[in-house]
């Protein structure tokens, strides 16, 4: 974050991530990020995460989606709850990864991604108070489509109590980014006539695909119109 509007003083730097034995990087270290702001920018270009858990006693990871205020991070966790019910302070590992291009070496050994990753551990707590629970589902929703929680209608009571919304800390998390050409340029297999470079893989939003059942007239709002060719995460 800059400062006051106006100043051209440097902005001030990010904090650093906790450190935890868990998070610590003990294999490509130089992937490895320790500021909070490379947390956060993963995060702000997904909204598709990989939870992981123990349900009945056996390992489960489900995809599910997220939203985050900066210090929690808000599940949609059914299938989580389930297990959370039984054994409340059971530790879960949150995953989200965007892949931005494969890393094509003289040498398949050095093959590799260019991607951006982040994983978060925990003991999530299952949201049970109305207030908190409404506001984890809008950040949920404006996560992936933002403008949406102003303009659809949103959860009734009944509906908010059908709702498995799960609260995970941000206070133990661990990010790895890989950015960059092959690393066998310098080595022995420098001299292979062999191509070596990126495939860069970039996911964009397509065009609207209305509703079969939508009424006569009813155009998409502005900030769903607008999202079509642009870039996902």
């Amino acid at each position: 974050m800059s400062g006051d509007i106006g100043s051209t003083g440097p902005s001030a730097p990010s904090p650093p991530l906790s450190s935890h034995d868990r998070t610590r990087h003990r294999r490509l270290r130089d992937q490895g990020r320790t500021d909070r702001a490379a947390l956060d920018d993963v995060l702000a270009a997904g909204f598709v995460c990989h939870l992981g858990v123990v349900v009945d006693g056996h390992p489960m990871v489900v995809p599910t989606v997220y939203g985050t205020d900066g210090t929690w991070l808000y599940l949609h966790g059914s299938v989580a709850s389930r297990s959370l019910l039984a054994a409340p302070d059971a530790p879960v590992c949150v995953t989200v990864t965007h892949v931005d291009g494969l890393v094509l070496a003289r040498s398949v050994f050095e093959h590799g991604v260019n991607y951006r990753s982040a994983v978060v551990y925990g003991r999530p707590r299952l949201v049970t108070d109305p207030e908190e629970k409404l506001t984890g589902l809008r950040l949920l929703t404006e996560q992936s489509a933002p403008g949406q929680w102003g303009y659809a209608r949103r959860p009734s009571r009944k509906e908010l109590a059908a709702t498995a919304l799960l609260a995970l800390s941000l206070e133990e998390a661990s990010v790895k980014v890989r950015t960059g050409p092959p690393d066998d340029g310098d080595g022995p297999d420098a001299e292979l006539p062999v191509w070596a470079g990126t495939l860069p893989l970039v996911t964009t939003f397509g065009a609207l695909v209305p509703d079969p059942g939508l009424r006569p007239g009813l155009t998409p709002p502005p900030h769903l119109a607008d999202r079509g060719g642009t870039r996902v995460g």
